[in-house]
């Protein structure tokens, strides 16, 4: 007989839509990184995104208060530094506890023991 525990617990409220999207993760993820942020073409490469799909991306986590984005000149060259918020500093942080809560409820109890890195019970042997 299996012990269930209470309603939801697979339910992941945790998981900010915003941040989970691929891309998206990816940005927040680097520039999680890199504390004093990124210039836009180096994250760009470092997420493979192109020019426009970075700038869209950018301004969802934007609007979404996660990322800043700074624009100046340099140069006479225009320079855009992008850098995680205190406030996406701390979603992210929440969003990797999330995570952390799947992989650890994925995992039978009796084999929460970790063999050349990967869980078992989740992995072919």
């Amino acid at each position: 007989m299996s012990e269930l525990k209470s309603e939801g617990r697979f339910a992941y409220e945790g998981i900010d839509r915003v941040i989970h999207e691929k891309a998206r993760l990816s940005i927040v993820a680097s520039l999680a990184a890199h504390p004093d942020g990124l210039q836009f073409n180096d994250l760009k490469d470092q997420c493979t995104l192109t020019d426009g799909n970075l700038s869209r991306h950018l301004q969802v986590l934007q609007e979404a208060g996660v990322v800043e984005v700074k624009k100046s000149s340099k140069n006479n060259r225009p320079q855009t530094w992008c850098k995680l918020t205190a406030t996406g500093r701390k979603r992210f942080a929440e969003y990797v506890a999330a995570l952390e809560k799947v992989v650890s409820d994925a995992l039978p109890r009796q084999e929460s023991t970790r063999r050349s890195g990967m869980p078992r019970g989740l992995f072919p042997a």
